[in-house]
């Protein structure tokens, strides 16, 4: 867990200090929209279709209970009881009054938590792997350098004012589940010929209105160099982004207009012109000190099996599926991480309630060595909970209504927050997330079906991730009337895919009809129940998809 030092206490509450004196001048009319506009941004206050809307930092998506009973709290008593944790690791409350802004980010101090980098032309919040010091497949933590990264990078004067947002994202597994190929920068650390362990760089990912994968400028760099290596990437774009159409400002599109090989090399030529005085070294003990933060749990030595933990998935068939689709394996033996669904019927994708949020709070000081994560999949995660916990744990969510056990299936679609809430979006996107889950309301039906992510966004700004979804729905204005495009075989892990449009947008009411034929072709076509939907669209192709897609229009 990040912890602040004396200058995060600083800066942070100075900011809040500045910012409630900017308020104040704003609802008395001494500054204009289009002046506080600016302000309010640096401290992620955005305008909505409805209100004001916060957006807080969860850095690289770790919280524990005195952050997440804060969270509550400022629910209850700023909001409408819920908050809406994002695709970015971030959580978002969408009624805060402005006036009550200030006090909002004083309580977000007190535990130190804070919403700078949350919007504006900076580096923005640096995400990660939900099962970050958990996961067996990982060859070392990412979560130590994306903290350093989030110190270099807060308030970095020479990137405080770049061309557009930036993104980076760290990830340390052999399964990519921080979307890295997506991002402005990914770091996938992996060991190079000698065995040290460093970064692989992928530059120029990005979602929106043109949508990349990213590209590998650098198969290795070491630890030593990696924040020199950032820096040089940054002045390459800050110096050549374009400023003149919002539109084309994203790094993503300097490194497709200038092509991977000019770009790579502007790069290295900035990284070897940086004098031994310009280079940014790290002291060992600086490093060693931010790693001791993250250091692991003192686990028990378990055994791999439970006798608790058997009897209670043979108990019950939704206690099994839930077992089966909602528990990942740990690096320790006898420990799981459980992945917490926040996909209720009914409610936005990613909601949680305040009652909610002191239930996983609880449960991760009882049960999880204080940790909660926030998946980009809009889901929360206990990383570390001993097997012989699991029925206690399970019991809990249930009471909370936070027991779904379709973690990776059909149910547990992505979306943003649409129409009902966004004053960019085009169309509806929470209706249609639920129509689409009520698709898989058949426990049966959707393990049958599988592996299958479905993403919705509102508008092309992608907040839902469509493009990446191995089913992507995309909400488009036509004339006034709300239509909605399918896109086919995308995905965000280390196979990272860009999914292709399939035709003429949907109405509404035609689309949870549509991916109903489209499933049932899958299950039609694939060669056996091992075959996942994405893995015979690859074998396949397009054709009798979009033909499913379209066979009733």
């Amino acid at each position: 867990m990040y912890r602040y030092d004396e200058f995060d206490e600083v800066l942070v509450r100075d900011r809040a200090r500045q910012f409630r004196g900017q308020v104040d001048r704003r609802l008395k009319g001494e500054l204009r929209e289009e002046h506080f506009k600016p302000l309010r941004l640096q401290n992620g206050v955005y305008l909505q279709l409805h209100a004001y809307m916060l957006r807080v930092a969860i850095p690289y998506g770790q919280l524990n209970a005195s952050k997440l009973r804060q969270l509550a709290d400022i629910a209850d008593r700023f909001d409408k009881g819920y908050g809406h944790f994002t695709t970015r690791q971030n959580v978002q409350f969408n009624w805060i009054r402005l006036a009550d802004m200030p006090d909002v980010l004083d309580m977000l101090a007190d535990v130190e938590m804070h919403a700078i980098q949350t919007s504006g032309n900076c580096i923005r919040n640096v995400t990660s792997d939900h099962l970050a010091g958990a996961n067996r497949d990982e060859i070392e933590d990412p979560r130590p350098w994306c903290e350093i990264i989030r110190q270099w990078s807060t308030f970095h004067p020479e990137f405080s004012s770049l061309p557009r947002k930036f993104k980076i994202a760290v990830t340390a597994g052999a399964t990519d589940r921080a979307a890295v190929r997506v991002h402005d920068i990914g770091l996938h650390m992996k060991r190079n010929a000698d065995g040290n362990v460093g970064f692989e760089v992928i530059v120029g990912g990005g979602l929106g209105r043109t949508p990349f994968v990213g590209v590998t400028i650098r198969d290795w760099v070491s630890k030593e160099d990696l924040l020199s290596y950032l820096e040089a990437n940054m002045r390459v774009y800050n110096r050549y982004g374009r400023r003149d159409n919002k539109y084309k400002a994203r790094i993503k599109i300097l490194v497709t207009e200038l092509g991977p090989d000019i770009y790579r090399r502007q790069v290295e030529e900035e990284f070897a012109a940086q004098r031994s005085a310009e280079k940014i070294a790290l002291p060992q003990a600086e490093i060693d000190r931010i790693a001791a933060y993250f250091a692991p749990p003192a686990f028990e030595e378990l055994p791999d099996a439970s006798p608790v933990f058997e009897a209670f998935r043979s108990e019950a068939r939704d206690q099994a599926r839930w077992a089966r689709n909602n528990l990942r394996a740990h690096r320790a033996p006898g420990y799981a991480s459980v992945h917490i669904v926040l996909k209720q019927q009914g409610a936005a994708p990613g909601d949680a309630t305040s009652g909610q949020m002191r239930i996983v709070a609880d449960l991760a000081e009882r049960y999880g060595f204080d940790d909660v994560r926030v998946a980009h999949e809009q889901d929360l995660v206990l990383p570390h909970v001993k097997l012989d916990d699991i029925p206690a744990v399970y019991d809990s969510l249930k009471r909370a209504g936070l027991h779904a056990s379709g973690a990776g299936l059909g149910s547990d679609v992505i979306a943003c927050p649409g129409l009902d809430y966004c004053n960019l979006s085009n169309a509806r996107s929470i209706s249609v997330a639920n129509e689409v889950q009520a698709v898989f309301a058949d426990p049966d039906f959707e393990d049958e079906v599988g592996p299958l992510h479905i993403n919705v966004s509102g508008c092309i700004n992608a907040c839902g991730h469509h493009h990446v979804g191995h089913i992507g729905i995309l909400g488009v204005d036509k004339k006034g009337e709300e239509f909605y495009q399918v896109l086919f075989g995308g995905r965000a892990d280390e196979k990272a895919a860009i999914g292709a449009i399939q035709g003429p947008g949907l109405r509404h009411e035609e689309v949870a009809p549509a991916i109903q034929r489209v499933i049932d072709a899958y299950l039609a076509l694939r060669r056996d129940s091992s075959e996942t939907f994405i893995d015979a669209f690859s074998r396949i192709g397009q054709g009798p998809f979009r033909e499913a897609l379209y066979a009733a229009s």
